[in-house]
Parts: C-alpha cells; sequence; structure tokens
C-alpha cells in the first residue's frame, strides 16, 4: 500500500465509465450525506482501487465492488483515506477481476466556507439569512464533495440524484427528469449527463428566481438570480441565446446539451465557471442594473458569458470573436489586447514557466494561451482557423485531446508548419524582444528572450513578423527563424511599425531614429489604436527591465496628449499611475513636476456624459476622472466630493451616473483623516445600504485610497470583518503610497499572530504554483528597486521632467 501514496496522479488500475451520485445536503448543519456508485473498468489485475478523496469521512460497511458477470460483493479489508495525497485507497483480500463493474462507497462531508469542493454561500431573504449549498469543482475539487477519479482525463457520464427541501429550487447540469416529493423534503431526479470530466459536475441547492428564453432551435436558456434580482439578468439572458447561436454557427457543432442554465452565486472565488450545462459566476459577472451598473460592467458582463459558452465547445479566443459580432461598437479586439499584456508581463519574469505544464493555471495557461492562438490565427486567416477548429473538435468531441492534436488539424487545414512553430511558443517560458534598426539601406532584426529584470535568457522561437512603413497599404511578413535577419528597404524614409495590430506575442524595441519616427506618427494620428497601444506597452515593459530611460517613456507619453481612444488611454492611466509610484520612490523632488505633466495628459472628455456619446467615451470617462483626482488636480477631486454629497441626499441623481462613481468615492477618501471621518462614515454607509454587488466592490475599491495611515489600518481590518464577503476583500487591498508601510506592518502582524497556522498550512501544500507565485511576487519587488535605483542615476531626468511639465498642449 505504501507504494500508493506521494504519486501526483491516480495508477490506472481501474477506469471509471459511469457515476451515480446521490448528495442529501443539510443547509442548516452544513453537513451532507453521499452515496455513489460507479461503473468501473478494471483493467489489470489488483487488489487495490485507488481514487481521489478530500476532507470526506467514508461510512463504515458502505464500501464494496461488484463485477457485472457476478454475484460475488467484495468489501475491502481495509480503507485508507490519505488526506495528504487526497487519495482514498481500498485494498481487497484477493484480486479483482479483471472487466467491469461497481464500486459503491457511503460518505458524509462538511459544506465548508472555502468556496470550493461542495460548499455553503450566504444570502438573505427578507432580511433573513439564509445557506446555499454550492459545488466549484475545478481544477480538482470533485474529490471534496464525492469520492471519484478527479483528474481531467478521466471522464465519464454522470447521474444525479439530490434530496432537498421541497421549498428549495436545486439544479444540476441536466434536466429534471422526475421529481418526488415527501412531506418537507423532495428527491430530484436528473437526466444523465454525456461524457465529461469530474471538474465540470455541478450542484447547487437554494432559493432563486430566474428568467428564461429559447434558441432558435429549441435549447432552454435560463439565468437563475437571488430572489428579487431577475431583471438584472435579463441583457446576460439575451447574450447567451445570441452566443450560443453563433458558437453553434462557427463550430460547426450544435449546443452538446439540453438546457443552459446561467446562476448567480453570492459567494464565488473565481469570476465564472464553465460547468456543462449549469455555468456559475459571481453576481457582478453576470447581473446587469440599468440604473447603478457602469459602461465598463456592461461590457464585462457580456465578454464573461460569451467566455463561459465558448469553453462548452472550445477555449476563451472564440469569446471575443462572439462578443465582437454582437457588439461591434464595443471594438473588444482592443480589450483581448489587455489580457495578451497580462499574458507578456507575467511571461517576461525569470519565474514564468511555459504553457504546456501540469498543474498551474495562471495568466500564462490563461492569456498567453490565447494570446498565441490569436497570432497563430492572424498569421493562417480567419477563414483557414475556422474550418480546422471545426474539423478539430467534431474529431475529438467527448474525448482527450493533447495539444498536438490541434496543431495536426490547423497543420492539415493550411499546409503550414504549425507544430513546429508553435512548439517553441508552447514548450518554453518565455517570449523575445524583436530589436530594429536600418544600417545600410536594411532593416535589421534580431530576438532576445525578453526578461523584466534586465537580464538576457537565451530561449528562441520561430517569429510571425509583421510591418508596415509609412502606411497600412505597404506590409510585409515573414518568419524570423534565426537570431538575425534582414530585409531590404528600398529607399524607405517614413515611419516603420513592426508586429502590425500587436497580432504577435512578442515585443519590438526600435532605434533612437525609427523611435522618433514612431513618436511623429503617433501625434500625427497615422497608426492605429492597437498599434499605439502595442508601442506605449512595449516602451513602458522595456523601460521597467532598464532597457530605455524614463526619460524615453515619458517622451513618448507626451504624444499621447491628444489620445481619446479608450483602450489606448486606460492603458496610459495604468502605466502613468505605475511611473507615478516608481518616480515618487526614486525621485520625490520631481512629483510635483511628474504631476503636472500626467494632469495636462488627462484633462480631456469632460465631466458630463455627452447625448449619444459612444459606449466606450462612458467607460473612459470614470478612469480619466480617477486618474486626475489622484494625480492632485484640486477642481476634479473638489466636484468629486461635492457630486458624492449630492449623490448620498438622493441615490437617483444624474449628478454622479455610476460611470464616474469611483472617481467620486476616491476623491471622498483622499480627503478623509482621524480628525474628519465623515466621507469615510457615509461610504460605509452606502456599502451597507446597497445590494448590488458591482456598487459593493467599487466602495471597497476606493476605501484604501485613504491617505491617513489610521483610517487604513481601519479600513484593511474592515476587510476582513463579516460585512465584507472573502470573495471581496482583495478588490480593497489596493492602497496608496502613503499607506503602504501600514499595509504591510499588518500583513506581518496578521501572519505572525498565526504563525503555527500558516506553516501548517504550507507544509501539507508543496504545489509548484504556491511556490512559484511566491517567487515570482518577490522577483516582481527587485525588478521595481532595481528600476528606482536605475531612475535615481539618470542624468537628464529633472530637465525632460520640468520640459514636459511646462510644455502646453
Amino acid at each position: 500500500m505504501e507504494q500508493l501514496k506521494g504519486q501526483p496522479r491516480l495508477p490506472k488500475f481501474a477506469a471509471p465509465k459511469r457515476y451515480d451520485i446521490r448528495l442529501k445536503p443539510d443547509l442548516t448543519a452544513c453537513k451532507f450525506a453521499g452515496l455513489v456508485a460507479i461503473d468501473l473498468d478494471i483493467v489489470s489485475e489488483t487488489k487495490f482501487i485507488v481514487l481521489n478523496a478530500a476532507e470526506l469521512s467514508i461510512i463504515a460497511g458502505t464500501v464494496s465492488f461488484t463485477p457485472k458477470e457476478s454475484s460475488q460483493v467484495f468489501e475491502p479489508c481495509k480503507v485508507d483515506l490519505v488526506e495528504e495525497d487526497e487519495i482514498l485507497v481500498l485494498e481487497f483480500r484477493q484480486k479483482l477481476p479483471i472487466g467491469f463493474g461497481v464500486l459503491v462507497i457511503g460518505f458524509e462531508g462538511t459544506l465548508n466556507d472555502k468556496m470550493k469542493g461542495f460548499y455553503r454561500s450566504k444570502y438573505e431573504i427578507n432580511g433573513e439569512e439564509k445557506n446555499m449549498a454550492v459545488t466549484q469543482f475545478e481544477p480538482a475539487d470533485a474529490r471534496r464533495c464525492f469520492p471519484c477519479w478527479d483528474e481531467p482525463a478521466c471522464k465519464a457520464t454522470f447521474t444525479i440524484t439530490l434530496d432537498v427541501p421541497s421549498e428549495l429550487v436545486a439544479l444540476s447540469n441536466m434536466p429534471i427528469i422526475d421529481e418526488k416529493v415527501d412531506g418537507p423534503t423532495k428527491t430530484v431526479f436528473y437526466q444523465e449527463s454525456p461524457i465529461m470530466s469530474t471538474y465540470l459536475v455541478a450542484v447547487v441547492v437554494g432559493l432563486f428566481d430566474y428568467l428564461e428564453d429559447h434558441t432558435s432551435d429549441g435549447i432552454k436558456v435560463r439565468v437563475y438570480t437571488q430572489v428579487g434580482k431577475e431583471k438584472q439578468g435579463k441583457f446576460a439572458l439575451d447574450v447567451a441565446v445570441k452566443t450560443l447561436e453563433l458558437y453553434k454557427e462557427y463550430f460547426a457543432v450544435p449546443y452538446p446539451l439540453p438546457k443552459l442554465d446561467m446562476i448567480t452565486i453570492p459567494d464565488f472565488a473565481a469570476g465564472a465557471m464553465e460547468n456543462y450545462g449549469l455555468v456559475t459566476y459571481r453576481e457582478a459577472a453576470l447581473l446587469y442594473d440599468e440604473q447603478n451598473s457602469a459602461a465598463a460592467h456592461k461590457l464585462n458582463v457580456a465578454i464573461a458569458v460569451a467566455h463561459e459558452l465558448a469553453h462548452q465547445w472550445f477555449g476563451n479566443l472564440v469569446s471575443y470573436l462572439a462578443t465582437d459580432s454582437l457588439f461591434p461598437e464595443w471594438k473588444v479586439w482592443m480589450q483581448f489586447l489587455e489580457e495578451s499584456i497580462d499574458g507578456l508581463r507575467l511571461d517576461g519574469l525569470a519565474e514564468s514557466h511555459p504553457i504546456e505544464i501540469d498543474e498551474i493555471f495562471d495568466a500564462i495557461s490563461y492569456c498567453k494561451g490565447a494570446a498565441v492562438i490569436r497570432m497563430l490565427h492572424s498569421y493562417l486567416g480567419a477563414e483557414c482557423f475556422q474550418k480546422s477548429l471545426a474539423a478539430y473538435i467534431k474529431k475529438h468531441a467527448c474525448s482527450n485531446a493533447k495539444t498536438e492534436d490541434l496543431w495536426a488539424s490547423l497543420e492539415e487545414g493550411s499546409g503550414e508548419p504549425v507544430n513546429r512553430l508553435m512548439n517553441l511558443w508552447t514548450k518554453q517560458k518565455g517570449y523575445p524582444v524583436v530589436s530594429v534598426k536600418i544600417k545600410d539601406e536594411k532593416l535589421e532584426f534580431e530576438q532576445m528572450q525578453f526578461l523584466s529584470n534586465g537580464t538576457q535568457g537565451d530561449g528562441q522561437w520561430i517569429v510571425p513578423i509583421t510591418f508596415c512603413f509609412g502606411s497600412y497599404e505597404a506590409c510585409k511578413n515573414f518568419l524570423l527563424q534565426e537570431r538575425s535577419s534582414s530585409i531590404n528597404l528600398d529607399g524607405v524614409s517614413s515611419w516603420i511599425k513592426i508586429n502590425v495590430d500587436q497580432t504577435g506575442f512578442y515585443r519590438v524595441k526600435y532605434d533612437e531614429d525609427l523611435a522618433a519616427k514612431l513618436r511623429f506618427a503617433i501625434e500625427s494620428k497615422m497608426l492605429s489604436p492597437t498599434d499605439r497601444l502595442g508601442i506605449l506597452d512595449d516602451s513602458y515593459a522595456l523601460c521597467m527591465a532598464r532597457q530605455l530611460p524614463l526619460t524615453s517613456l515619458l517622451t513618448l507619453i507626451s504624444a499621447y496628449r491628444e489620445e481619446l481612444e479608450y483602450t489606448v488611454l486606460s492603458n496610459l492611466i495604468s502605466i502613468s499611475h505605475k511611473v507615478g509610484r516608481i518616480a515618487a520612490d526614486a525621485t520625490p523632488e520631481l512629483m510635483d513636476y511628474i504631476k503636472q505633466f500626467l494632469v495636462s495628459l488627462f484633462q480631456k472628455l469632460g465631466r458630463e456624459p455627452k447625448q449619444g456619446e459612444s459606449h466606450l467615451d462612458a467607460m473612459l470617462r470614470g478612469q480619466i476622472l480617477t486618474a486626475l483626482i489622484v494625480f492632485g488636480h484640486e477642481e476634479t477631486q473638489k466636484e468629486g466630493r461635492s457630486r458624492f454629497y449630492a449623490f448620498l441626499e438622493n441615490r437617483s441623481t444624474p449628478l454622479l451616473p455610476p460611470d464616474t462613481r469611483r472617481a467620486a468615492y476616491v476623491a471622498v477618501m483622499q480627503a478623509v483623516n482621524s480628525s474628519d471621518r465623515s466621507g469615510y462614515e457615509s461610504l460605509l454607509r452606502v456599502y451597507r445600504e446597497t445590494d448590488l454587488s458591482e456598487e459593493k466592490t467599487r466602495v471597497l475599491g476606493s476605501l484604501a485610497s485613504c491617505r491617513d495611515p489610521n483610517i487604513v489600518l481601519e479600513v484593511l481590518n474592515f476587510l476582513l470583518s463579516p460585512e465584507v464577503r472573502s470573495q471581496d476583500a482583495l478588490c480593497g487591498l489596493s492602497v496608496c503610497r502613503e499607506g503602504r508601510e501600514t499595509a504591510w506592518t499588518w500583513l506581518k502582524f496578521s501572519s505572525f499572530e498565526r504563525a503555527k497556522e500558516v506553516e501548517e498550512f504550507f507544509s501539507t501544500r508543496t504545489k509548484p504554483t504556491m511556490a512559484r507565485t511566491l517567487k515570482q511576487s518577490i522577483e516582481r519587488v527587485q525588478i521595481n528597486a532595481q528600476w528606482v535605483q536605475s531612475v535615481q542615476n539618470e542624468e537628464h531626468l529633472p530637465e525632460t521632467v520640468q520640459e514636459l511639465a511646462h510644455r502646453k498642449n
């Protein structure tokens, strides 16, 4: 038995084919009982059955294995629940016969408050607090609900039966086929599921309202909400129905289930989860309130719904295709660039990892994964990619596929060396920075692995290079397969932009002459928004890595004075906040000039919504006003506070629409101090009076912007109070610079106070993700420290900053 412990994977003695699961949750005692019957194929002689189980108690005398072609019942002589390995080992006195049989296990567990496995979430009905029972099994927490082969490759079908209080709604992946009421309880039977992985099984039990619609081919679609909030699900319902229609056409495969339910969960660790037929969401990811939701929130709901429904077929790239088709005016491919940037920033760390690595699910596997697929999509062409993808999905439906299977389909459909090209992007960590210069009438390219810490890695890629010169009509492309290459220019003297529309997952470093011409092209509005964003973000990353001085980045930023495109300005604001923090540490004597310069960049759009303005302008206004407030623009700060107090008196006032509320909340908190707490108390009142999750997180995200360390400490303690759901506490941890030391002391105190608990926690959790995340955090601190030191040594920074601060638009 000892050799079965401490293994990274379950042994292959047996393969599950079908689960029959019966669960009885007790929402008052927060416990559950269950019975699972698993159809197994015993594929090799063994005296052991090993499967996953965690935080469960196995009921004595309930475990047995019965071969299909025999009346003999095998009972284990030993039942060993190995908590450190999260496995259940069943040892039998004699070898089990090869072939099919049924394994039966009775078990009990706790409806935990950890937002994983089978857990409880709190909600209110008419002021009375109640519990609902919810599952969240991704990545490997089905084992906390029932014993199972909790590995994605171990697919099976699932038949669920639930025993629940009669008055409650009980949902699972499949439609209800029967329901038997017995006084205060009822038994609900569900249709058998298609073949799927354990992490996609879902159960939700509670009180809900719902809205319903149907697709053109009769698929019933519902949005379930807390009682009284169903109208806020209307937008998501409309998006879901239209998205299912789009995906059916795009993938050339119909939606595989007879119904689709989407439901909001008050306590939910992820943003959403794509369980087959029962997609679960945080409230803020699904509900849209016409009166109180910001424009940015509407976009986020649309992308979240399209994203989760895409996973019923494939990955998240196609969610942007769907959202763009439904709402072309939102320019969602620009939003996708933000996802690519997240991948670039994490993958620029020395402590990164390849996309293809076990047990890690982060911005590399997620954002970089989508970005390199998009790079391939652009290289192969949309039509070729779509047809090849449809063929791949049809071929591998309800089975396990490897990355190489996808590359093979795309290679077959395109005739391009997809496998060779993509293996370099998925099997090694990192990405290149492509340096470009003009020499002897040639455009010279050189690739090196980019690292944010300023060192050079030794990675090498096949890089799909695209570039245009002087016009988007004059474009070329080629594969950079060596360290360096060159292209004849034929006398081009205008600007040159590499990585057209940022479809490639790499950064570009231009020589001084090419960089100056690009600044002119930005000022002259010759470049597309995606290319303006790409140039800005690449320069920021190169500055952080100390490959460009801060003076170069600030000079480039000044070229964006007339920028009005949402995603470009949004990224510019984000970069400006980070540059401001670095400059404050490196050269505090220059901060007044830097703030003056940054304020001059963002005095645009105006404070009032304009009749018929675009959705993106509405999204942008709040970000601009928040930036002006943070960078010390007194007029905007005063106006924000004035509008907040008007809102406090009348929550329907047009003076503070949802798009600009966070800006006003930040303005209020920046005026709060220990001797004048009224603004803080007023914001807490808004938090306590609203039942809209979006509004609560908007308040939480502004509280720690106070500059008084005593108030910051109070805010941090409030985040851990019962008033704040644990999933929302992170929203309030973004403290201002003045509160940084307070936050660090608070965090250390909390940890030392629970030192033994923390030590025990980490001692039993040695997964690479945790160690890697810690190392990545330390690496980021070191990168910032090196950047501060570099900025302190810049000789011409003072005069550059003063010149930019005094330059007029």
